[in-house]
């Protein structure tokens, strides 16, 4: 397989579009629901630490 190359005298462009009130609050939602989940996760993955035996 060989490498995929662009191809000459082609520009590409990115349009930028402002967001709506409504895309904002959607996606302020999902990043609040993301962190919620990832803390769950953290506080999860604690362990208990082994007591030493002493032979």
């Amino acid at each position: 397989m060989g490498l995929i190359r662009e191809p000459k005298n082609v520009d590409f462009t990115v349009l930028d579009k402002p967001w709506t009130v409504e895309e904002l609050k959607e996606f302020s939602a999902f990043i609040k629901l993301r962190k919620e989940q990832r803390k769950r996760k953290q506080s999860r993955t604690t362990t208990i630490p082994r007591k030493k035996i002493i032979a």
